[in-house]
């Protein structure tokens, strides 16, 4: 459990997840080898469930689903101190500057919400997709119980956590919904987890597993290139479309000073993405920027709305957004993208727009979610199989504890 000695704990497993990018190595081995890994995993697996009961908590942001919700949901946003990083000496104005900030927020905030519906879709879609990818693990010969954790909205992880108890699981997968690691979205999550097991004895002693980012996973790549891929066709002239990736931002400072991989693992995964798109004949130019900055501070750059206006004055007539690291529709997309910086693009000279549908619950990632999930079940085994490029990437799911020291100390 969270509660076990230094280090990684003897039933921490190597599976496929990213790790650090500068840790990672490479290795080429056979396809009969890893045909026969797979089989042997199999029979494995089969031996394993029949004794055990399998969780896997989703981890996601959370959204208010009434207006009413949204300056409670800003005030538990910003109270995290992995949201709004406070001096030592200064934590105890924490929940203050928290809710200064989440009224003097409230009203733009509710008026965003309001042009979407009245509240954020990310629950139902999450729910949505725990539904599909339990189906999808029961499909692979395992039967798991699939919960839904949100960091700052119902249902809370502290929720989440009660049912994992009151079900009786005894090993549990801890899958974050953001395909890149950030200190401040699984990392916090990740923190909260940590504390929630360290108090109970039940948790201590159930054997878990994270993954703690899949942005280079084969089947994700593949799902989000073919959203890309049919989103371009639409355009009269697909092979001249700018292609947007526009990524959620973090302050600079978490890049530079904390060591946060954010930065490295999204350039990453557009190199891995616009590599697939080549090879499917598709040779458009890309660019990466960063959406959502709040705050005086300084954010990653090149800020998303500084490109879209750059982009119109250099005669870019096709500009594709791409909303690399969201899965669900939420107020990001439906409002950020889709109203602001689509009129934004449309007032810079940007005369054909479009915009590739998050993956929500779509099968080829669905069903990669579930073979994440399998390679770091516990039993499966030293190295992960991958075949994106030929290539095996070997990288370290763990406690949180030993992740949270890898990532956020």
């Amino acid at each position: 459990g969270f509660g076990s000695g230094d280090g990684i704990p003897a039933h921490t497993y190597i599976a496929g997840v990213p790790f650090l990018v500068q840790s990672r190595q490479h290795f080429s081995a056979s396809s009969s080898a890893s045909e026969a890994v797979l089989t042997a995993q199999s029979d494995i697996r089969k031996l394993f469930v029949a004794n055990e009961k399998i969780g896997v908590l989703l981890l996601n942001l959370g959204g208010p689903e009434t207006l009413d919700d949204v300056q409670p949901f800003l005030f538990n946003l910003f109270a995290d101190p992995d949201i709004i990083r406070l001096p030592r000496a200064f934590r105890f104005l924490q929940k203050p500057l928290a809710q200064f900030i989440s009224v003097a927020r409230a009203p733009k905030s509710k008026e965003g919400y309001a042009s979407i519906g009245g509240g954020s879709p990310l629950r139902q879609i999450t729910d949505a997709q725990g539904e599909a990818l339990m189906e999808a693990l029961c499909g692979k010969d395992i039967p798991a119980k699939v919960y839904v954790g949100m960091r700052y909205w119902h249902p809370f992880t502290e929720e989440a956590i009660e049912q994992i108890k009151k079900d009786g699981i005894t090993k549990l997968v801890v899958l974050p919904l953001y395909p890149q690691f950030s200190i401040s979205t699984s990392g916090s999550s990740l923190r909260l987890l940590e504390s929630i097991f360290r108090e109970d004895e039940y948790l201590v002693n159930m054997q878990h597993t994270v993954i703690p980012s899949w942005y280079q996973r084969e089947g994700y790549i593949k799902a989000m290139t073919t959203l890309i891929e049919k989103e371009l066709l639409k355009f009269p002239k697909p092979q001249k479309v700018m292609i947007f990736f526009s990524a959620h931002g973090v302050p600079l400072a978490y890049v530079e000073e904390a060591g946060d991989p954010y930065k490295a693992e999204m350039e990453e995964c557009v190199d891995l993405i616009m590599e697939e798109l080549e090879k499917r004949g598709m040779a458009n130019p890309c660019t990466l920027a960063y959406q959502s900055r709040v705050g005086p501070v300084e954010w990653l750059k090149p800020y998303t709305d500084e490109t879209i206006i750059a982009l119109g004055q250099r005669g870019v007539k096709s500009l594709l957004a791409v909303p690399i690291s969201f899965v669900s529709e939420h107020i990001e997309t439906l409002e950020e993208i889709d109203v602001e910086y689509k009129e934004l693009a449309l007032q810079s000279g940007i005369k054909h727009w479009g915009r590739v549908p998050a993956l929500g619950c779509e099968p080829t990632f669905i069903s990669d979610l579930a073979d994440a999930v399998i390679e770091s079940l516990p039993y499966v085994g030293a190295m992960a199989v991958s075949n994106l490029e030929a290539r095996q990437v070997t990288s370290i799911t763990g406690h949180a504890k030993c992740l949270l020291f890898v990532f956020c100390m």
